[in-house]
C-alpha cells in the first residue's frame, strides 16, 4: 500500500465524501449575506444533540474521580435544571453564565441552558475575580451557574453586577449566605443521583440554526477580551464533520470506510484534558462525542501517571489538548507500568509541535493515530484537521479545511490575494466561523468581512490546499528589518532531542528592535545547555535567527486555557538590551 499512497487527491476525496446522498452531504446557504457551504446532514441545533445523545440512555457519559453518570441520568438532570431556568424568567436570548472546572455539572448546566433558548456564556474558570466581573458585566449575565471555587472568587463583586439575579453554585460545603445563591444540589442532587430524578419534557422553546447560542471569549493576548458570538450551527457543525479526516485517509489509502454508525460500534472513550470553557473542549470534543455516544472522563487536573492510570482503567481511546501532553505521556519513565494500548487517537492543537512527535507517538502507542489541526474561537475551534497517513506525510502542516470550509491567504493590508506558497494573513469563511464580537461592532467589521474571518495568523498553503501556519502576526519577531517566524525556530529546537517544550520571545534591542530568545524546557534526563542548543539552531536556520539568550524553565512553559503558551510570561526572564550602537 505505502507505493501507491495515496491513491486520490485531496479534491477527489472530498467529493466522493460530499456527493449528493452520503452522510457528509453539503449545501449551501446563505448566512449574514454570505453564501456558505454548510453540512446538509448535521444536527440543526444543540436541542438535536442533546436528543442525539439521548438515544444512548444506558451508556455512560460521565465520569469524574468516583462520580458516573449514564446518558439517561445526564438527560434528567439537565431537563430538571432546564426548568428551574425557566422558572427563574430565563428567556430565549438572555445570557447564562457558567464558571466551573470541568466537572459532571458543567455539560448539564451548559445543555439546560440551552434548551431555554439562553446564549450560554462559558467563562474562563481560571479568571481572577476582576477579569470574571468583567465577563458577566460585559455578557449581560442573568444567572450565573458556578462551582464553590468560583463562588468565592465573584462574590466580592456581586454588588457591581446587579443584573445578575441568580448564582446556582455546586459542590458547595455551607449554606449560602446570600439569597441569590442556591446550592446546584437542591435542583439536580448529587451526580450518582441524578439517574432518580422523575422524568420532563423538553423546553416548548423554538430554536433555529442561526440563533445565537453561545458566547466564548477570546484569550486576550491584548487588550480586554472580545466575546466572539456563536449560534447553533457554528456549534453543530463539528459534529457534521463526522470524523472526515478518518474517512478520507481511508479514501486516500484504497480502502473500504469503516462503519460509521455509532450504535454498531464500541464506545469511544475521550480522557478531556482541556477546559470545557474553551472552543476545543465543547465544540470540538463535547458535542461530536454526545452525538455518537462516547464517555468523557474527566480529571481534577493534569498529572502524567494518574492520567495514564485512567487510560488503562477505563480503556481510553483518545485524549490530546496540546502538544506537551503528548510528550509528557512519551515521555514518562512509568509509561511501561500501565497498559495503554487502548489509545487510537492521540491529537492536539493550540501550539506547533515537532514533527519528532508524529513518529514518537508511533513508536510509544503504535495502534493509535497521531493527529493535530488548526482552528480558534472564531471559527469554533476545528478548521482543518489532520490525521493518519496524511500528517505523517507533511507533518509541519496543520491539514486542510473541512470541504464546507474555504481558505485564503491574503496581504497584510488585505486588499490582494496571495499566490499558492506566499506567506500572508490567513482568512477563513463556512458555517464554523461565529457571526461577531458581542457588543464590538468596530472590532466586529475589522475582523469579519463580507463572510470571511481576518484570523491574524500568518500563513501559507500548498497546491492542495494543506495549511502551514507561520506564525501569529503579531509575534513574529523583526530583527533589523529581517523577519523572524518564531515557530521555525520552535521546530528547530523541538527537534533536539532533550527539548520537552520551547518557545521564542522578542528581546528589546536598542538598533536592531528586537533579538530573539529561547525559553526552553528540558526533557527528564536532559543535559543540553545553551551553547550547545544556540549551535543547534545555527547549524540549521540563518545567524539572524539564532537565539541570542537561551533560559531554562523548571517545568512546562505557562499557557493560558486555550493551551497557548502564554508569550508575555517568558519576555519577563530577559532584562532589556541595548547592545552595541
Amino acid at each position: 500500500m505505502s507505493d501507491t499512497w495515496p491513491v486520490m487527491s485531496i479534491a477527489e476525496a472530498h467529493a466522493r465524501l460530499t456527493a449528493p446522498g452520503q452522510r457528509l452531504e453539503m449545501e449551501e446557504r446563505v448566512i449574514r449575506g454570505a453564501p456558505t457551504r454548510v453540512w446538509k446532514n448535521a444536527p440543526p441545533t444543540l436541542r438535536h444533540i442533546f436528543l442525539a445523545a439521548r438515544g444512548f440512555p444506558e451508556r455512560e457519559f460521565l465520569v469524574y474521580e468516583g462520580e458516573r453518570a449514564t446518558y439517561e441520568a445526564f438527560a434528567r438532570a439537565t431537563l430538571a435544571l432546564a426548568h428551574r431556568l425557566q422558572a427563574d424568567g430565563v428567556k430565549k436570548g438572555d445570557r447564562v453564565a457558567l464558571i466551573m472546572r470541568n466537572l459532571p455539572e458543567w455539560p448539564v448546566a451548559f445543555f439546560a441552558g440551552q434548551l431555554v433558548g439562553a446564549i450560554v456564556t462559558p467563562l474562563n474558570a481560571w479568571w481572577t475575580g476582576g477579569e470574571l466581573e468583567y465577563g458577566l458585566a460585559d455578557s449581560g449575565a442573568k444567572v450565573a451557574i458556578v462551582d464553590d471555587e468560583r463562588l468565592e472568587r465573584i462574590t466580592p463583586l456581586l454588588d457591581r453586577l446587579p443584573g445578575l439575579e441568580r448564582i446556582y453554585v455546586s459542590r458547595l460545603a455551607d449554606s449560602p449566605a446570600d439569597p441569590k445563591v442556591v446550592r446546584l444540589e437542591e435542583v439536580i442532587g448529587p451526580v450518582n443521583s441524578w439517574v432518580d430524578l422523575p422524568d420532563r419534557p423538553l423546553p416548548d422553546v423554538a430554536l433555529e440554526p442561526e440563533d445565537d447560542a453561545t458566547i466564548l471569549y477570546t484569550s486576550g493576548t491584548t487588550g480586554k477580551p472580545k466575546g466572539a458570538l456563536g449560534t447553533h450551527r457554528n456549534m453543530t457543525s463539528n459534529v457534521g464533520a463526522g470524523g472526515i479526516s478518518v474517512a478520507r485517509n481511508f479514501l486516500r489509502a484504497g480502502e473500504p470506510i469503516p462503519e460509521t454508525d455509532p450504535h454498531k460500534l464500541p464506545q469511544r472513550v475521550v480522557l478531556l484534558v482541556v477546559p470545557l470553557f474553551h472552543a476545543t473542549g465543547l465544540s470540538a470534543t463535547l458535542g461530536p462525542l454526545m452525538a455518537s455516544g462516547g464517555k468523557v472522563v474527566l480529571m481534577h487536573r493534569w498529572e502524567t501517571e494518574p492520567a495514564m492510570k485512567i487510560i488503562q482503567d477505563e480503556r481510553v481511546t483518545a485524549t490530546g489538548g496540546v502538544p506537551t501532553i503528548a510528550w509528557q505521556l512519551i515521555e514518562h519513565p512509568a509509561r511501561a507500568n500501565y497498559d495503554l494500548s487502548s489509545l487510537v487517537s492521540v491529537t492536539y492543537g493550540g501550539a506547533p509541535s515537532a514533527p519528532e512527535l508524529v513518529r514518537k507517538i508511533g513508536e510509544a502507542f503504535p495502534g493509535s493515530l497521531p493527529g493535530n489541526g488548526w482552528g480558534m474561537t472564531e471559527t469554533t475551534a476545528t478548521f482543518t484537521s489532520h490525521l493518519g497517513r496524511e500528517y505523517e506525510n507533511r507533518p509541519d502542516s496543520a491539514g486542510p479545511a473541512a470541504p464546507v470550509g474555504e481558505m485564503k491567504i491574503m496581504s497584510l493590508d488585505g486588499i490582494t490575494q496571495l499566490a499558492v506558497g506566499e506567506v500572508g494573513e490567513l482568512w477563513c469563511k463556512g458555517p464554523q466561523v461565529v457571526k461577531g464580537y458581542w457588543n464590538k461592532p468596530q472590532a466586529t467589521a475589522e475582523t469579519f468581512v463580507d463572510g470571511w474571518l481576518r484570523t491574524g495568523d500568518l500563513a501559507r498553503l500548498d497546491d492542495e490546499g494543506f495549511l502551514y501556519i507561520i506564525d501569529r502576526a503579531k509575534d513574529m519577531l523583526i530583527r533589523g528589518g529581517e523577519n523572524i517566524y518564531c515557530v521555525e525556530v520552535e521546530n528547530v529546537l523541538y527537534d533536539h532531542p532533550d527539548v520537552m517544550d520551547a518557545a521564542l520571545v522578542g528581546i528589546p534591542h536598542r538598533t536592531l528592535g528586537e533579538e530573539p530568545g529561547a525559553v526552553v524546557h528540558l526533557k527528564p534526563g536532559g543535559t543540553a545547555t545553551e551553547a550547545e542548543l544556540r549551535a543547534f539552531v545555527r547549524e540549521r536556520l540563518a545567524a539572524f535567527k539564532t537565539p541570542v539568550k537561551v533560559v531554562f524553565w523548571p517545568q512546562t512553559l505557562p499557557r493560558n486555557a486555550n493551551g497557548k503558551i502564554m508569550k508575555s510570561e517568558l519576555k519577563k526572564v530577559f532584562a532589556p538590551e541595548d547592545g552595541p550602537g
